[in-house]
């Protein structure tokens, strides 16, 4: 160890080391659609993929937190899990998670420097074809695979970083594959329409997996059903296999009851916001019963019951202040808009609001910000650290468009306008702070939030 230096901290840098690898690639954001490199690079590494059994997710709102539900209730079950999220709120480990714990930073530096030099010929080889170098996501895909197989685990539930064909996690083949509601979004990349994006999803359907869907929009649904009685064993289909039969908003978050293929589970505590998470945890039981017993078996109570009590998702309609009410949530599309909008009204009593937002350049803005307009009386626009924020005061213009001049205010510094919004709370009255707008954002805020409640200790 360097002198001076303890333990931790000197993986931590050592940790840090690997991320600054990875950011020197080409960026999350310029995901290239192909598959072969990575492909390459894992068989190279005697494919690390096919050490474990895998749940594959896929949509485009809400993988992450069913990916989240699907890997607590098979950990409950006793197996070691793998946990594959994109992206990360605070640091890169949390995208790799053991047993529900992100990678250590000691097993995240010395994986890669095992694989680091096979990196290395796989970019020696595409440079020398005329091609570009493995990409930051493409490198991470195999990184993970490489860990879960060190540990080793029993089943990875791997979420896709965009799409699902051509994505990087595609080289390895689920034995379910999981789709949550797709709607349009990366359309650059993934098609204009739902169908070719759907299209696009349903590339990670293998032989013989069993395929579970959310409730879709027809055009989604139609390609997912012809993709699956061409290749998989069964299809699992929102509303009529499986369902939430009730929920019911209690002070820590609702209470749920689920139908699935082989039977109920009634009245189960769920410590989450949002209509939209009791239909994430059903999709995400109906996903396990697959797993367990190919759709033909019961989860026992006790395991359903234990695993939903102590759920969470992070940056997902999370509340990390009482008072003032503050709610961090990644709404960064316009259907996340929606979710929100919705869970402010039925989660949250439709308080009076102020929100705190920051979008990335990439995303539909306009549309995102007439979804929020009237749920919210004043917004705060502000920008988070990522390079790819649309600045403050570029934002700011397009916000006065929607919403009126005299709505919004712009605070650049993220703490700061979290300051400001406080003070524009009215004492009397039923209120709330909302961070929203961009995963970077809420990522930064709760970030923020940690080191208070640190200081506070």
């Amino acid at each position: 160890m360097i002198e001076n230096l303890s333990e931790e901290h000197y993986w931590a840098l050592k940790a840090k080391e690997v991320e600054d690898a990875l950011l020197a690639r080409v960026p999350e954001n310029k995901i290239r659609p192909r598959l072969e490199p990575t492909a390459r690079l894992a068989t190279l590494l005697g494919d690390p993929q096919k050490a474990y059994r895998v749940i594959h997710v896929t949509g485009t709102n809400g993988k992450t937190s069913t990916s989240r539900f699907i890997e607590r209730l098979l950990r409950e079950h006793g197996l070691r899990t793998g946990r594959f999220t994109s992206p990360h709120l605070i640091k890169l480990n949390e995208r790799m998670s053991l047993d529900g714990e992100p990678v250590s930073d000691e097993r995240l530096y010395n994986v890669w420097t095992e694989i680091e030099p096979i990196v290395g010929l796989v970019d020696a080889e595409l440079e020398s074809a005329g091609e570009e170098a493995l990409t930051f996501f493409e490198v991470l895909a195999v990184l993970g695979f490489a860990v879960f197989a060190d540990a080793p685990v029993d089943v990875l539930v791997l979420e896709v970083g965009m799409g699902g064909e051509w994505d990087s996690t595609n080289v390895a083949d689920g034995d379910v594959a999981v789709f949550t509601p797709i709607a349009l979004d990366h359309m650059d990349r993934l098609g204009s329409t739902i169908k070719e994006i759907a299209q696009t999803k349903s590339g990670i359907i293998k032989p013989g997996a069993i395929v579970i869907s959310s409730e879709q929009p027809d055009e989604a649904m139609s390609v997912l059903v012809a993709k699956a009685a061409q290749t998989a064993e069964k299809l699992l289909t929102y509303g009529k296999d499986f369902e939430v039969i009730s929920t019911t908003v209690n002070k820590l978050g609702q209470t749920v009851s689920i139908r699935s293929a082989v039977g109920e589970y009634l009245e189960l505590n769920l410590p989450v916001h949002g209509e939209y998470q009791a239909a994430n945890a059903a999709l995400a039981v109906a996903a396990v019963e697959a797993f367990i017993g190919g759709a033909s078996q019961r989860i026992m109570d006790d395991v359903v019951r234990a695993s939903f009590a102590d759920f969470s998702s992070p940056g997902r309609l999370q509340v990390v202040n009482r008072e003032p009410l503050t709610i961090l949530d990644a709404a960064h599309n316009p259907e996340g808009a929606k979710s929100l909008v919705k869970a402010l009204k039925e989660s949250f009593g439709s308080p009076y609001a102020v929100g705190v937002i920051s979008i990335l350049a990439e995303k539909d803005a306009k549309s995102l910000l007439e979804i929020l307009d009237d749920s919210f009386v004043e917004f705060i626009i502000t920008q988070s650290e990522s390079a790819r924020a649309i600045p403050a005061d570029e934002l700011s213009v397009l916000a006065a468009e929607v919403f009126g001049a005299d709505r919004v205010r712009v605070q650049k510094n993220p703490q700061w306008a979290l300051a400001e919004a406080a003070k524009l709370l009215p004492p009397a009255q039923a209120s709330a702070i909302v961070v929203t707008g961009s995963i970077t954002l809420v990522g930064q805020v709760l970030k923020l939030k940690q080191v208070e409640a640190e200081q506070d200790a």
